[in-house]
Order: structure tokens, then C-alpha cells, then sequence
């Protein structure tokens, strides 16, 4: 008679340890739930407040080389490779981190909005540059006419090398030309046969800065002078390379003069309008890289920022 009734005990005591357990892990579950989150954002919130210092800083690093570029316009008229704004920024330690960072002179470089005047023109002496540009750096001379159809005004492809709409919008996905000079030169990634090892080995050499622009030829890299005529050779570069070692060419008339026709001597220069910043802060495990392209203004060498990109990793 007694069997059954305890049983029914044992059975009790059954369940309510298993709710117990099952009580219990629930809770664990979640405890260790509030503690992750918690973790989570107590990591977030450093993140963003390393982010926010570490852009303060980059910024702090842009204005003291706007400082420099602008006192750089007060002593002398020419730009470079010799000059303090040329070398590259130290690492500097600061709370938790370090800023380092360089400056490069755009105007060293290839303009692609040469390619094309103020009415949306292709301008042959640049195209014939580019050309030469991209010969010397073992690229296919056609990019430069399908570059040239990228930004020009008119719809109509040039010959043989041209590359307009009809192109591009048989693509997947389809796009079309923007018909407009270039902001960024990232955007020839997305012209007709280029890919990522013809582009990186371009990149160093081009530029796309607002207008016409010439080129300084105090920090022009090699094969940009060596785009400047068909008939300027290796050993010529190396002979300008080491000419304009230490504070520059002292008379580019001179220099050149006899390596380039007259009509493309007054593309060139010895100064710059035109810089480009790179600062890279890294504060604990957060790290900012700022690029910032300065222009410096003719007539009172006002440096103002005029393009910025961020990168955070």
C-alpha cells in the first residue's frame, strides 16, 4: 500500500531536481549572454572613442603640415624633392600610439584631366603623352585612347582605340561613360581591359587634380619625364635624375631644351599647387589612415584641404 506513494515522492523529487538544473543553466546561459554583450560593448566603446582620438589627431598632423607647405610658399618659389615637406614625417609617439605619415607632390605626376580641355576636348599633345607614359612603363599605349573616350564630352568613340557607351553598357553589370574629368584616379579601374596589376603599376605615375595643370619636373618620377618626347632615353632620364639631385633644376629651359619640342616646354614647371598627404595614426588596436590632398593658392600660399579620405581598420 505503501509502495506506490513513495514512488510518487521519488518521482517528485525527480522533477523538481531536474527543474533546479534546468533552472540553473538557464541562468548561466544567461549570465555568461549579459556578460558578453557587456564585453562587447565596453570594446565598441573603446573602438569608437580610439577612432575619434585617432582622427583628431590625423587632423592635427594636417594642419601642421598646412603650416609647413604655406611657410615652405613664403621662402621660395620652386618645390623639391630636397625640402623639408618631402621627406617623410617621423613617428611621433603619442598616448597609446604613434602618427607618422608623407607628403607627395601631385604635380610630379601625369594630370588625366590634361586629357581633355575646358570644353571636354581631347587635347592630342596629352594623349601623345600618355601614350608615351604608358609605353614607358610596358602598358599598352591603347589605354590612353579608351581613357581619353572615358572622360571626354562626346559619345562617339575615337579611332583605333576609343571605348564609349555601346562598350561598357554590354558589360554586367552594364554602366555607362561618365563623360566628365576625373575626382579620383581610382576610377580607371573601371575602364575597358584594365585590371589590378596593370592599374598598380599606373597608379604611382597618374594623378587626376581639377583643370589643367603642368607638371614640376623637380619631382616628376622617371617615367613621366621620360613621357615628355619619344626621343628622351633611358639615359637622359638618368642624366635629369642626377641634375636635378639636391635642390632642383636650376633652369628648365636649359635642361630641356634640347630633349623636348617648344610647344611642350611650357607644360612644365618647377613649383606645385598641388599636395598629397598621407597620415596614418594607430592608437591600441585602432588604426586611421587619412588622406588629404592640399592646394596651395598662386598668388597668396593659402594651403586649404580640398579632398579627404578616411580608412579605418
Amino acid at each position: 500500500m505503501n509502495l506506490p506513494r513513495r514512488m510518487g515522492r521519488r518521482l517528485d523529487r525527480g522533477v523538481a531536481l531536474i527543474t533546479a538544473m534546468l533552472i540553473s543553466a538557464i541562468a548561466t546561459m544567461v549570465a555568461a549572454n549579459l556578460a558578453w554583450d557587456n564585453a562587447l560593448d565596453v570594446r565598441r566603446t573603446t573602438v569608437n572613442l580610439g577612432r575619434e582620438q585617432a582622427v583628431q589627431v590625423a587632423l592635427g598632423a594636417e594642419s601642421w603640415v598646412i603650416s609647413i607647405l604655406q611657410q615652405d610658399g613664403t621662402d621660395n618659389n620652386t618645390d623639391h624633392l630636397g625640402e623639408v615637406w618631402a621627406s617623410e614625417l617621423p613617428g611621433l609617439p603619442i598616448e597609446g600610439g604613434e602618427v607618422f605619415g608623407s607628403v607627395e607632390d601631385l604635380q610630379g605626376k601625369f594630370n588625366i584631366n590634361n586629357l581633355i580641355d575646358q570644353e571636354g576636348r581631347v587635347v592630342e599633345q596629352s594623349l601623345l603623352q600618355f601614350q608615351l607614359l604608358l609605353n614607358a612603363l610596358g602598358i599598352e599605349p591603347r589605354f590612353a585612347g579608351i581613357t581619353a573616350d572615358w572622360i571626354d564630352s562626346n559619345l562617339e568613340a575615337s579611332f583605333p582605340d576609343g571605348a564609349e557607351d555601346p562598350i561598357y553598357t554590354g558589360m554586367i553589370p552594364p554602366y555607362r561613360t561618365p563623360n566628365q574629368p576625373l575626382s579620383s584616379v581610382s576610377e580607371l579601374a573601371a575602364i575597358e581591359g584594365m585590371d589590378r596589376a596593370i592599374f598598380r603599376i599606373l597608379e604611382p605615375h597618374i594623378t587626376a587634380l581639377p583643370g589643367r595643370t603642368t607638371i614640376n619636373v623637380n619631382t616628376a618620377t622617371a617615367a613621366v619625364l621620360k613621357s615628355l618626347d619619344e626621343n628622351i632615353t633611358l639615359s637622359d632620364v638618368e642624366a635629369l635624375l642626377q641634375e636635378r639631385a639636391g635642390a632642383g633644376f636650376s633652369d628648365i629651359s636649359t635642361s630641356f631644351g634640347t630633349l623636348i619640342t617648344p610647344e611642350m616646354l611650357p607644360q612644365l614647371s618647377d613649383s606645385t599647387h598641388f599636395f598629397r598627404l598621407k597620415v596614418i595614426v594607430r592608437i591600441d588596436t585602432v588604426r586611421v589612415t587619412l588622406y588629404s590632398v592640399l592646394q596651395r593658392a598662386t598668388n597668396t600660399g593659402t594651403v586649404t584641404p580640398v579632398l579627404r579620405s578616411l580608412g579605418t581598420t
